[in-house]
């Protein structure tokens, strides 16, 4: 289904690729005197092949539509001397919006647990299903919810069998060692993040996704006044979410990613519509509430 959406998206390709994903993938360690750049610099290509030269979705991509994701990688503690790092991972995504140069924002979070063990020259054994190592099962994992969040914003709920493949490797993960797989852990971790993507409570979330991309991103360089009022019937859809479901980790997902996005577009909205767009926006992302008050300015 996204390859069909996404050909009218962009210039089609007469080669076919087997890869998803066109991952950028840095790894820092400025917290490390005197580390070993050479293992960090095998490591990190290592994470980009693991993440490019594999299929993650059913589907074969055009080279043009693989999907843009970006892996930063700081390592905060390692001897330089064991195999096991201790990390956090910044992981973002975006997907092109029809007929402009303009990239969305699909996924931008944090992992403060992004720990792993690795070797010089390690190969990174991976499977669906079973847990094999840290590493691989972290980069598979989000490979898969970075694919289902962006089929999700081109056919409604078309991201689940990726999300649903992200959802075994966490359960294939439950007797590993290393945080951030269990529920108990954290209430914004990995097993919180899948699960709100998975719970039918939370799909008004999801298919607000397609609305605000295909009905509205995808309209605006025709027709902006229709692709905003599409954005803006999504807020209720989020606002009840929010009242039912307070402090979720999925609406700080989405708001973290489209805070800045939704002020840019609803800045041209009439006046009455960024006022209860305000409205709205302060109350179920108090994080951002600062940053709205320019809807309530702008006049």
């Amino acid at each position: 289904m996204r390859s069909l959406l996404l050909f009218f998206l962009l210039i089609a390709s007469t080669a076919v690729y087997s890869q998803d994903l066109n991952a950028r993938v840095q790894i820092l360690a400025p917290q490390i005197p005197n580390a070993n750049k050479r293992i960090l610099d095998v490591l990190e290509v290592s994470i980009k092949d693991f993440l490019n030269g594999r299929r993650w979705t059913s589907d074969a991509l055009q080279p043009q539509e693989r999907i843009d994701c970006n892996f930063v990688i700081t390592i905060s503690d390692w001897d330089g001397s064991s195999s096991n790092f201790k990390a956090n991972a910044q992981i973002q995504s975006n997907r092109p919006i029809y007929n402009s140069n303009y990239n969305s924002t699909i996924l931008n979070l944090s992992d403060e647990d992004f720990n792993f063990s690795y070797s010089e020259g390690q190969a990174l054994d991976y499977s669906d299903q079973n847990y094999l190592n840290n590493l691989t099962s972290l980069l598979a994992f989000y490979a898969y919810i970075i694919t289902g969040m962006d089929y999700d914003t081109f056919s409604k709920l078309g991201g689940t069998p990726y999300l649903q493949k992200a959802q075994t490797l966490l359960n294939n993960a439950q007797n590993a060692p290393n945080p951030g797989w269990k529920a108990h852990e954290n209430l914004k971790n990995r097993f919180w993040l899948i699960e709100n993507l998975m719970n039918k409570s939370y799909n008004p979330i999801r298919e607000s996704m397609y609305i605000y991309h295909r009905d509205g991103l995808d309209v605006m360089a025709e027709n902006p006044s229709k692709g905003r009022k599409a954005i803006y019937t999504v807020l209720p859809q989020l606002q009840k979410i929010d009242k039912q479901k307070q402090g979720a980790i999925l609406n700080q997902v989405f708001f973290t990613s489209k805070s800045d996005e939704l002020i840019n577009i609803l800045s041209d909205a009439e006046p009455q519509e960024k006022l209860k767009a305000f409205t709205i926006l302060s109350v179920i992302d108090p994080a951002n509430a600062l940053k709205y008050e320019i809807l309530k300015r702008a006049r």
